[in-house]
């Protein structure tokens, strides 16, 4: 028996029961809630990534630009030989502005909860960059990392407003385990949506074309693929909205009518109109982004933003240990 497969097969058994208790647990809450990290299976990746390319979305191309144009001075401010570690790394896309960029790269490590687009990726990139040691790393970046094995500093890369889905509290924990894991001379690197038109919110998340609500929906295609749910995907409907008062998109799965689903063997009763929480996106401004990272331990050591301030890319420096 092939050892890489058993332990393979391991793990996604592991990664389906604990999607099964947060399904379990968050549709029996009131109100009812499913984590975010949960949209993220394979197809669920792979609509982000059509969601990036939207006309609708800028959140993608402008983080890009501001990247692309402050690459060097990054590489720069990072030193040679460091170990560049990515949370939530998806496809890796805007990793590489950075990997050739760094100077004299030790290792990438992107972590991500998504075997199959992990392992995808990463297959690329060492396809790519046939020089590169590529350590990728299958975990939750909210909970336990596993140690990853590097010398010289620690550059962290948070790109994409990943921030954003979580709650302060939350947002806080994430940069206290980053700072923990980049060590008292790491960094991060960290992509930020700031406030701005709400307007313009709206339409970030929701777009014509109609790919996030595919997106949020597929949440509910995963529970009939792994959890062997009824939902019906025709009788719900994606649901964002910017409620400026805390300054932040609101995403959810609405259903249209009185209906009855099964989960795992269990029945869930659904009335018209009442939702599932799929997803937080806060929006910041700099005095935001400054309180935080002190929360998390770190210092904003530079900001960058682009004409229109609509995303800001921070460079944030371990607050060394006392």
């Amino acid at each position: 028996m092939n050892g890489s497969v058993l332990s393979l097969d391991f793990a996604e058994t592991v990664d389906r029961e604990e999607f099964r208790r947060a399904v379990l647990e968050g549709l029996s809450a009131n109100p009812r809630a499913i984590p975010a990290k949960f949209l993220y299976d394979a197809r669920g990746s792979a609509l982000f990534d059509e969601i990036c390319e939207l006309p609708e979305y800028y959140l993608t191309r402008t983080e890009t630009q501001i990247l692309q144009q402050r690459a060097a001075e990054i590489g720069r401010r990072a030193g040679a030989g460091c170990a560049l570690i990515e949370f939530g790394s998806g496809s890796s896309v805007k990793s590489r502005l950075l990997i050739e960029a760094l100077p004299e790269l030790a290792l990438y490590a992107p972590i991500d909860i998504s075997r199959q687009h992990l392992d995808a990726s990463a297959a690329r990139l060492r396809r790519d960059y046939p020089g590169l040691r590529v350590v990728p790393v299958c975990a939750d970046f909210m909970a336990s990392v596993p140690p990853i094995a590097s010398s010289g500093r620690r550059l962290g890369f948070f790109p994409g407003s990943t921030i954003g889905n979580l709650l302060p509290d939350e947002a806080a924990d994430f940069l206290r385990h980053a700072r923990t894991l980049l060590g008292d001379d790491g960094a991060l690197v960290l992509g930020a949506d700031l406030k701005k038109d709400p307007q313009r919110l709206h339409d970030a998340y929701n777009d014509q074309a109609g790919v996030t609500a595919a997106f949020t929906l597929n949440l509910l295609r995963r529970m009939n693929r792994e959890l062997q749910a009824t939902f019906d995907l025709a009788a719900f409907a994606h649901e964002a909205f910017y409620d400026e008062a805390r300054g932040r998109i609101e995403i959810y799965v609405r259903s249209l009518c009185e209906q009855s689903v099964s989960v795992a063997g269990r029945r869930f009763d659904f009335a018209a109109g009442e939702r599932v929480h799929t997803e937080y996106s806060y929006k910041y401004d700099p005095a935001d982004l400054a309180a935080l990272a002190g929360r998390g331990g770190f210092r904003v050591a530079e900001t960058w933003t682009d004409p229109e301030r609509l995303f800001a890319v921070v460079y944030l420096e371990s607050i060394a240990s006392k």
